[in-house]
C-alpha cells in the first residue's frame, strides 16, 4: 500500500458532514436524480501503462515515448489530486456523502497464472470498473491487463456498503482470462495506418483491438436511462461483453450503439443524459439514425454540444480529447457540475434551465478522465422508470 497522510486517510471512507450520519443505501437508476452518494477517485500513485495490446501510450514530447512507463510526475499528481479533494469537499458540502478508493501500489508488476505485465494504472476514474443500477453495484471486467487488479482500491468502499445496506447487491462480471486470444494482433499498427473512414467502418462493423474470446466490457461504456441501459462497442466493450449484461440484467432493456467516432471509449462524453426528456450528444461523434429516431419518438430532445474550449496545448500524458468538456456530474435534474473552463458549454446548458456548478478539474484529465469518469453514483433518490414506452427500429 501506498502512504497516505491523516487528511487523505479521513477522506478515505468519506467527509465529514450531515450526509453520513444517514443510514447507508445503494440506489441509482439514471445519472440526472438528487446524488445523496458518490465516489470520487484519486490521482495519487497513477502510472503511465506499460505496453500491452489492449491499449499503448506514447508521449514522446512529455518524456515517455512509445515503450516506456512510470509514475506520473509527482508535480501533476500533486495538482489533480487538489482539484479531486476540492471537488469531493464541494460536493460534501452540499450534503453528499462522498466515499473515496484506497490507493495501491501501481508500480508493481501484476500476473495471473497465463500472463503478466510490467505495471498497473491507478484510480482515478472510478466510473471505468463500477456501474450502480438501482441496489446492485457491479464490478465490470476491465479490458486492459494493467487495470485487472484496480478492483482492489475499491473493496473497502464496496465491503462498507454491504455491511452497511442489507439490501445491496454486490456484483462481480466474470474475470477475464485477456490472454492473447481476447485481442487482435497488431491491431494498433494496422488500424493507425487506415484513413478515416476505414476506420469509421471498423467501428460500424466492431473490427476492434478486442476479439469475442470472452465477455469484456467497461461499465463507463453503459448509458443509464431507467429501464434503458445503453452499451457503447468500442475498444474496451466487445459483443460478448454487451450479451453479458443484457443476460445480467433480463429486466431492462439494454441496446448495443456506435458513433460515427473513430476512438471510441466510453459513452459518456459521446451520449450524455441530462434529464428526462433530454440528451446531449457530441457532434463530432453522431449516433446513429435509428437511436436519433428512436429518442424523438419518444420525446426527447436531442442537444448538440458546442464545441468544447480550446486545447491550443492539451494537458501533458492525456490521452483523453477536448470532447472530455461534455464529462459532466449531475447533482439533480437541474444541476450540473461542469468543467470551469468550459465556459461555452455551461452558457448553452445554462439556456435550458440548469445551474451551473463550475469546478476546476483541467489537471484530472491526464490521470483518466472528468466530472463523471472521477465519480460513481451510489445513491440517487427516485425509482425505476420507463423513459421510453415507444419502439422503433432495433430499439
Amino acid at each position: 500500500m501506498t502512504e497516505q497522510s491523516d487528511s487523505a486517510t479521513a477522506l478515505n471512507t468519506g467527509l465529514t458532514s450531515t450526509a453520513d450520519s444517514r443510514p447507508l443505501r445503494v440506489n441509482a437508476w439514471n445519472g440526472w436524480d438528487p446524488l445523496r452518494h458518490v465516489i470520487v477517485g484519486r490521482a495519487e500513485g497513477t502510472v503511465v501503462q506499460a505496453p500491452e495490446h489492449a491499449v499503448r501510450r506514447d508521449y514522446p514530447d512529455d518524456g515517455f515515448p512509445l515503450g516506456t512507463y512510470g509514475p506520473m510526475p509527482a508535480e501533476m499528481v500533486a495538482e489533480a489530486d487538489e482539484q479531486l479533494d476540492n471537488f469531493a469537499k464541494l460536493l460534501s458540502d452540499r450534503g453528499i456523502r462522498v466515499d473515496r478508493p484506497t490507493p495501491i501500489d501501481f508500480t508493481q508488476q501484476v500476473s495471473t497464472p497465463e500472463w503478466s505485465h510490467d505495471s498497473m494504472f491507478g484510480c482515478m476514474p472510478p466510473r471505468d470498473l463500477l456501474l450502480t443500477v438501482g441496489n446492485e453495484v457491479l464490478e465490470a471486467t476491465m479490458s486492459y491487463r494493467s487495470r485487472w487488479f484496480e478492483y482492489l482500491c475499491y473493496r473497502p468502499v464496496l465491503q462498507n456498503l454491504f455491511e452497511g445496506d442489507s439490501k445491496m447487491r454486490w456484483e462481480a462480471a466474470p474475470k477475464p482470462r485477456l490472454t492473447d486470444e481476447s485481442f487482435k494482433p497488431g491491431f494498433w499498427d494496422e488500424f493507425n495506418g487506415q484513413s478515416t473512414e476505414e476506420q469509421l467502418a471498423r467501428v460500424r462493423n466492431y473490427d476492434l483491438v478486442l476479439t469475442e474470446a470472452e465477455p469484456l466490457f467497461d461499465a463507463a461504456d453503459v448509458a443509464r436511462f431507467g429501464k434503458d441501459l445503453f452499451v457503447q462497442l468500442s475498444f474496451v466493450t466487445n459483443r460478448s461483453g454487451y450479451d453479458w449484461l443484457k443476460r445480467h440484467f433480463p429486466d431492462h432493456r439494454v441496446h448495443a450503439v456506435t458513433s460515427t467516432n473513430t476512438h471510441p471509449l466510453h459513452i459518456d462524453s459521446t451520449w450524455v443524459p441530462l434529464r428526462p426528456g433530454l440528451v446531449l450528444h457530441c457532434g463530432e461523434r453522431l449516433a446513429d439514425a435509428e437511436l436519433m429516431e428512436f429518442f424523438k419518438l419518444n420525446d426527447w430532445e436531442v442537444i448538440e454540444a458546442v464545441q468544447p474550449a480550446s486545447w491550443d496545448h492539451p494537458p501533458k500524458l492525456s490521452f483523453c480529447s477536448p470532447w472530455l468538456a461534455a464529462n459532466m456530474l449531475n447533482l439533480d435534474q437541474n444541476t450540473l457540475c461542469i468543467e470551469e473552463k468550459e465556459e461555452r458549454l455551461s452558457e448553452q446548458l445554462s439556456s435550458y434551465g440548469f445551474e451551473i456548478v463550475p469546478v476546476p478539474f483541467r489537471a484530472v484529465g491526464p490521470f483518466g478522465g472528468g466530472l463523471h469518469c472521477s465519480t460513481v453514483d451510489i445513491e440517487r433518490e427516485g425509482g425505476l422508470e420507463d423513459y421510453f414506452p415507444r419502439r422503433y427500429g432495433r430499439f
